[in-house]
């Protein structure tokens, strides 16, 4: 897996998420039930436009699968005048850096 960059877009892989940012995770409810990390704010990349007041002040950091749209909705977000950077590699890199994560449904919490 190669982490998907985008030049000038602000990046970490999750290990250097901002303290106290809020993770927002924009995969689709499918992916989201399959497996997220526990404090992750879900909110669908194809709902965004219209949930946008949903979105919280402060600090973002945005993840997705492998970081395709989660770079598309932090320059989006950034463009608005968030505070937000792109987590590089997604849920992928979270899942295999051993991170924390919970499911919605039965067995274990996976990324799909």
């Amino acid at each position: 897996m190669v982490p998907v960059r985008s030049p000038g877009l602000p990046s970490v892989g999750p290990a250097d998420i901002p303290a106290g940012a809020t993770l927002l995770d924009v995969r689709e409810d499918d992916e989201w039930a399959a497996g997220h990390a526990p404090d992750a704010l879900h909110l669908p990349m194809s709902e965004l436009t219209s949930r946008l007041d949903e979105v919280p002040a402060g600090p973002l950091a945005v993840v997705c699968k492998v970081g395709g749209r989660s770079a598309q909705v932090t320059a989006f977000l950034a463009r608005r005048g968030h505070e937000v950077v792109n987590v590089t590699g997604g849920m992928l890199a979270w899942e295999a850096e051993g991170r924390p994560m919970t499911g919605e449904g039965p067995g274990p919490a996976r990324v799909v």
